[in-house]
């Protein structure tokens, strides 16, 4: 970050800015996909890892439902030294907002559990953006323009989350957090942020959605352990078209592509 960049975070340190990672075990396509291992480690723990890398959040907190079977998504948490909220399964929108007024968070950057190996500093520039622009905008993404699936994120103002629940009627919207705020650009002003060229490839699928998601994902995950490496999605990218490893998991199907807008 530089100075004009710390400048703004230190004033916001008061504010609080905090990840929010949704993760739940009961995923009707890869069941407790979270607990999945890599190097000997519950994949959910790499994606904390990651997340630890990024300077500007004070801090994490995965949102995971109160249903017995995330007991195990707690111990991790708690093993992690990080903060855990226990809400809703089908309402995702309410247990993150509850997450939110919980620990006392002013933004919020959006992750979802399913994407493990999310880059760091992107994520980083994301918040950066946020916090420059905070008096003009609500809500800011890096994750619709053309980054792999599972690179991208989404920050917002708690306030904003606030607003838009109170107007979500519909079932979808419920589910998918930021979805009402999304279609009402009206209301809500909006940054979407253009990948470099380097790093646009919409078509990659890096989200762990199934299990044919996880062997790329894992094979990714071990390359640059052996390199002891904190890769960057510019990374995966090369590496991926290097060893021709979209193979593995191009058939599969991304739900969140099929929301309409």
């Amino acid at each position: 970050m530089g100075i004009l960049l710390k400048k703004i975070f230190l004033k916001n340190k008061v504010n609080k800015v905090g990840v929010i990672v949704e993760a739940r075990s009961n995923s009707s396509r890869l069941p407790n996909k979270h607990f999945l291992k890599v190097l000997k480690k519950p994949i959910l723990e790499h994606l904390v890892n990651r997340l630890k890398k990024i300077s500007n959040v004070n801090k994490i907190i995965i949102a995971t439902t109160t249903k017995k079977n995330d007991d195990k998504i707690c111990k991790i948490a708690k093993k992690l030294g990080i903060d855990f909220f226990r809400g809703s399964e089908e309402n995702v929108s309410q247990r993150v907002l509850k997450a939110a007024q919980k620990f006392n968070l002013k933004i919020i950057c959006r992750v979802t559990g399913d994407c493990p190996i999310i880059d760091p500093f992107l994520t980083e520039q994301l918040i950066d953006t946020f916090l420059i622009n905070y008096k003009n905008i609500n809500y800011i993404s890096n994750s619709q323009l053309g980054l792999p699936n599972g690179m991208g994120c989404e920050v917002f103002s708690t306030k904003t989350l606030k607003d838009s629940y109170k107007n979500i009627f519909k079932k979808e919207e419920f589910g998918h957090v930021s979805l009402n705020i999304r279609r009402n650009k009206k209301k809500f002003k909006q940054i979407y942020l253009l990948p470099s060229k380097k790093l646009s490839w919409s078509g990659l699928g890096l989200t762990l959605d199934e299990y044919q998601d996880y062997i790329l994902i894992k094979k990714i995950i071990e390359y640059f352990n052996k390199k002891n490496k904190l890769f960057t999605c510019d990374d995966v990218i090369k590496i991926v078209k290097k060893k021709n490893w979209m193979k593995i998991n191009h058939k599969v199907e991304r739900k969140e592509n099929n929301l309409k807008i």
